[in-house]
């Protein structure tokens, strides 16, 4: 089982695998990515002059993709997913001044996070509590990693504290008749790597561990995530835990990863694993800044596709 390493290995991108652990190989998991027909649109643009205060390039770009997912997909009386992360929190903050301004009306929104609870208390804009009643028109949110050709995301790589909700950001997602994710262009791959954060039950934890080990074995390490710092791959005498109670397992893979819908498919059927961080949506788009401007990909030919809703 690959808990033990003399050096912590990157959440954010791949490492070479050891040649002392044996291989099996992962490519076995067939990309479905020819399987999606996308529709593509280029938005061509420079910065937008809406933006207060000096923002830094990538902030810049950024902010062009949140104000263009607010003008472009919400409308009036909606009820919104508000997502987590830089780009989300700079949509939050546009919706309230669309709000204030009288653009927009009647929009309530449900958040995926503390955080975006407090942005958007904040802005101004009123909220309601994720149920699973809950009717949800759209939601946005920000995207460690996008599988290009399938737009499967991967959520919740970086996740420090405990009060936020890999479940609750997925629930709200799930729920909502459509999602957008915004994302730098340098996070939509086709090739992907870095790691997929998973939740488990933290009783006999180092068994489901294992059982995640052998399905990746000689492609990923997998690491208990700490609460505090880097307490090395079985997390230290402080290991993170949800608000809900569980551990996080980050699988950081060594290997390229040909398909999430895979991986996640295949976490699903261990026991002991309560949810992850893959999210599979349809219908989708993602909203993708470059310093060139803005693109947008969709799936919106759902019934082409395959996969799942993780």
């Amino acid at each position: 089982m690959a808990l033990i390493s003399t050096s912590p290995s990157s959440l954010s991108s791949s490492s070479s695998s050891s040649a002392a652990i044996p291989h099996r190989s992962f490519i076995t998991f067939k990309s479905n990515n020819n399987k999606v027909r996308m529709n593509k649109t280029m938005i061509r643009g420079s910065s937008s002059s809406d933006s207060s205060g000096a923002l830094s390039n990538g902030s810049s770009v950024l902010f062009r993709a949140a104000k263009h997912t607010v003008d472009t997909y919400i409308t009036s009386g909606m009820v919104v997913g508000l997502g987590s992360g830089q780009a989300s929190a700079m949509a939050i903050e546009y919706m309230g001044r669309q709000l204030r301004a009288g653009a927009l009306k009647d929009v309530i929104g449900i958040p995926t996070s503390v955080a975006s609870a407090n942005e958007a208390a904040v802005a101004g804009i009123p909220l309601d509590q994720y149920r699973d009643t809950s009717q949800i028109d759209f939601a946005f949110d920000d995207a460690d990693i996008i599988e290009e050709g399938t737009l499967v995301a991967v959520i919740g790589r970086q996740q420090p504290k405990g009060d936020e909700s890999i479940i609750q950001e997925k629930s709200v997602l799930n729920a909502a008749d459509k999602l957008v994710f915004m994302v730098s262009e340098n996070q939509y791959k086709g090739v992907l790597d870095g790691s997929v954060p998973v939740l488990v039950q933290p009783v006999n934890w180092m068994e489901t561990a294992e059982e995640i080990d052998d399905l990746f074995i000689g492609d990923a390490e997998i690491w208990r995530r700490a609460s505090i710092g880097l307490a090395g791959p079985l997390g230290g005498d402080f290991p993170l835990v949800t608000k809900e109670g569980h551990h996080v397992l980050d699988i950081i893979f060594t290997s390229p990863i040909p398909s999430l819908a895979k991986v996640a498919e295949s976490l699903d059927k261990i026991d002991g694993v309560v949810d992850h961080g893959v999210v599979s949506k349809f219908p989708c788009a993602v909203v993708i800044a470059s310093e060139s401007g803005l693109s947008t990909v969709d799936n919106l030919s759902a019934n082409t596709a395959e996969g799942l809703q993780s």
